[in-house]
């Protein structure tokens, strides 16, 4: 299910995402492998990459921080038109997989699967009521995790995540949350402010003091 921004206007974020293109957003970095999606055994779409784990969110939190990256888990269905654009669309880009692969370990989970996942407070629920927990209600949803365990603990459901993308992000708003997770932004701000200052720098006249 897609959910549009309401209050940035599509223009501004446009600029923003220009303005968090990676520096490996060049010729060489366009000529870096890009996997393709694979099907999983419960129909979904998947990227060959995506982790695989046991389903014990604290050990794969553990994992995430060990490799200098953060846990991100998207959760999808069958039959999800965005979860497929998600695919065909933003992952292959060449730019946004490589970022996402070098920075976060993503976990995939089924908004109506039944296998077992172990939140961090040790609770162990199927995957959809795991995602009743979160309050996850539409496809693609992304959440992400803090660095360590510590920062959970004692935090339950949406309250152990540090921002949540609802829905489906066009590819140069995707990019710019994986960026604003990244660079621990929200530990000052929410994503919309922090897009609407990046917007506001680079409109700035340029500083006279290096004219001659």
């Amino acid at each position: 299910m897609k959910r549009p921004f309401a209050l940035l206007a599509t223009a501004a974020l446009t600029v923003v995402a220009v303005l968090m293109t990676p520096a490996g957003n060049s010729p060489a970095a366009a000529e870096e492998q890009v996997f393709e999606p694979v099907v999983t055994d419960d129909g979904l779409l998947a990227q060959p990459w995506f982790l695989e784990s046991f389903l014990e969110l604290a050990d794969d939190l553990e994992e995430a921080r060990a490799g200098g990256k953060r846990l991100a888990v998207i959760w999808e269905q069958k039959g999800c038109p965005y979860c497929k654009t998600l695919h065909s669309v933003n992952f292959a880009q060449p730019e946004i997989q490589s970022f996402v692969r070098d920075n976060f370990l993503v976990l995939q989970l089924n908004l109506y699967g039944s296998r077992e996942v172990t939140d961090f407070d040790g609770e162990v629920l199927p995957e959809k009521a795991m995602a009743r927990k979160y309050g996850i209600a539409f496809t693609p949803t992304i959440q992400f995790f803090p660095e360590g365990l510590e920062a959970v603990s004692g935090k339950s459901g949406k309250a152990a995540e540090v921002a949540r993308m609802p829905g489906y992000f066009e590819p140069p708003y995707f990019l710019a949350m994986f960026r604003f997770v990244r660079d621990k932004a929200y530990l000052e701000t929410d994503f919309l402010s922090y897009a609407k200052k990046a917007l506001q720098q680079s409109l700035r006249p340029a500083d006279p003091a290096g004219d001659g």
